[in-house]
């Protein structure tokens, strides 16, 4: 099956789109809660790097999911592709 102009474009998008959010994940991930050691001090009892790990990465886990949905819906419907309704 050959792919058209659109599709192709359309492909390049979501791949563009993934290896960004992929990117931030990693920062997230790995650069930030390395760096997040040299934080030493106490958040509500807790080491703030401990905190930072355990609560804000998750916050930015869930802000790309929610992100990457939105924005796959809107492309979805610019480029024709959308789900129908059941």
């Amino acid at each position: 099956m050959q792919l058209t102009a659109k599709h192709q474009e359309y492909w390049q998008r979501n791949l563009r789109l993934t290896g960004i959010l992929l990117a931030v994940w990693f920062l997230v991930t790995f650069a930030l809660i390395y760096g997040a050691r040299t934080l030493n001090f106490n958040f509500f009892g807790w080491p703030f790097s401990f905190w930072v790990a355990a609560q804000g990465a998750l916050l930015v886990y869930l802000a790309i999911i929610v992100f990457y949905a939105r924005y796959m819906n809107r492309l979805d419907r610019e480029y024709g592709v959308e789900e129908g309704e059941d």
